[in-house]
């Protein structure tokens, strides 16, 4: 049982360790999207005629594919930093259970 839970800890901890790789890229990609968001937004914005509101909504729907992609991203983000918190819960759990496996087998 102990073994086991050493094997479940060891892989988790190799997870993990993917994780601060994984959620570096997902930033980039985000950050990326928002500047492209950014930029298509306020060149559509400075291109438009009419009124500001006019132009704001004319400068938000050019750039509707834009923020899909890059709320896309965010979502991603998201995801990844809640799959390393479930990772580092788990870690916590099997190391509790080690412990009182450990423990018991002392008595």
């Amino acid at each position: 049982m102990l073994l086991e839970l050493q094997n479940q800890i060891s892989e988790l901890i190799a997870e993990n360790s993917k994780g601060a790789t994984a959620l570096f890229e997902c930033e980039q990609k985000l950050a990326e999207a928002e500047y492209e968001l950014d930029t298509i937004e306020q060149k559509a914005f400075l291109a438009a005629e009419g009124t500001v509101a006019d132009r704001q909504a004319i400068a938000k729907l050019k750039a509707a594919d834009s923020r899909l992609q890059r709320d896309l991203r965010k979502a991603e983000f998201n995801r990844v930093k809640v799959k390393i918190s479930q990772i580092q819960t788990a870690l916590m759990a099997l190391g509790t259970q080690a412990k009182l496996i450990g423990v018991e087998t002392k008595w």
